[in-house]
C-alpha cells in the first residue's frame, strides 16, 4: 500500500513539474515577444516570415480538403434527419453555424498540429540531442528567443487565417451537397446559411484559433527541449508532442465554449 502511495506522489509531484516549467516557457516566450525588442533584442522578422509561408502558405491546401469534405459529410449526414421533419433546408444553417463555431477552428488546428507541430518538435530535439541548443547558450543566445518567438507568432497569425479557409471550404462542401444533391435553391441555402450566422460565431472561431496557435508550438517547443536519447528519442518526443497537443486542443476547445456560449458576451 504504501508503494501505490508513493507512485502517485511521485507521478503528481511529476505532473507539477511539467506543469510549472511549461507555464515558464509561455511567461519567457511571451517576454521576449513584448520586453525583448525593447532590450535590444529585435525578433527575427525574417525567420518570422519563413515560418509563416511554412506553417501557413504551405498548409492551405490540406485544410482545404478537410474541411471542404467535413462539410459535404456534414450536410449528407444531417439531410435525411431534417428532412423528415420537412426543414431539409435547415442544412445551411446546420453547416454553417457548425463549420465557423467549432470544426473548422478545431480541424484546423488538428491538421496543424500534426503537421507544423511534429516539425517543431523534430527540428528543436534534433539540436537538442546534436548539442546545438547548448551551443546557442553558450554563445549567450536564449534558445527561446532564436526558435520558438518566430514560430509563435507565425502560428498566431497563420492559424486564423488558415481557419478562415477552412470554414470557407467547409461551407463551399456543404453548399455543393446543398444545390446539387438536395435541390435546394441557391438563394435560400444562402439566405438560410446568412440568417442563422452570427458575428459572434466567426469571432469565437478565430479567437479559438488563437489559443490553439500557442498551444501547438508551446508543446512542440517544450517536448523538443525535453527531448534525449538520440534519433529515438526525436521519434518519441515528436509522437508525445502530437498527442499532447490534441488533448489540449480538445480541452481547450470545451473550456472556450463553455465560456462563449454559457455567458452573455
Amino acid at each position: 500500500m504504501l508503494k501505490i502511495f508513493e507512485n502517485i506522489g511521485s507521478t503528481v509531484s511529476r505532473w507539477i513539474t511539467i506543469v510549472v516549467e511549461f507555464i515558464a516557457l509561455f511567461i519567457e516566450t511571451i517576454y521576449w515577444i513584448l520586453v525583448g525588442p525593447f532590450k535590444s533584442k529585435p525578433i527575427n522578422y525574417k525567420a518570422t516570415f519563413e515560418q509563416m509561408v511554412f506553417m501557413g502558405f504551405n498548409s492551405i491546401i490540406i485544410v482545404f480538403f478537410v474541411t471542404f469534405f467535413t462539410g459535404i459529410v456534414l450536410a449528407m449526414q444531417s439531410a435525411p434527419q431534417l428532412s423528415k421533419m420537412g426543414a431539409v433546408f435547415y442544412v445551411a444553417g446546420l453547416v454553417t453555424v457548425s463549420i465557423c463555431r467549432e470544426l473548422g477552428p478545431v480541424l484546423t488546428a488538428l491538421v496543424i498540429a500534426g503537421k507544423i507541430g511534429a516539425a517543431i518538435t523534430a527540428e528543436i530535439g534534433s539540436m537538442k540531442v546534436n548539442e546545438q541548443i547548448e551551443a546557442l547558450d553558450a554563445m549567450a543566445i536564449s534558445p527561446i528567443r532564436y526558435l520558438a518567438v518566430p514560430k509563435l507568432i507565425s502560428l498566431v497569425i497563420m492559424l486564423p487565417c488558415l481557419t478562415v479557409v477552412g470554414d470557407a471550404a467547409g461551407i463551399f462542401g456543404g453548399y455543393l451537397i446543398g444545390i446539387y444533391n438536395l435541390r435546394i435553391n441557391s438563394g435560400l441555402y444562402i439566405q438560410t446559411a446568412l440568417k442563422f450566422l452570427t458575428t459572434k460565431d466567426i469571432y469565437t472561431g478565430l479567437s479559438k484559433s488563437l489559443v490553439f496557435a500557442i498551444i501547438i508550438v508551446l508543446v512542440g517547443v517544450y517536448q523538443g527541449l525535453k527531448t534525449k536519447g538520440g534519433a529515438v528519442g526525436v521519434g518519441k518526443a515528436t509522437t508525445i508532442s502530437v498527442v499532447v497537443s490534441f488533448i489540449l486542443i480538445i480541452v481547450a476547445d470545451c473550456i472556450l465554449t463553455g465560456i462563449y456560449f454559457f455567458n452573455d458576451f
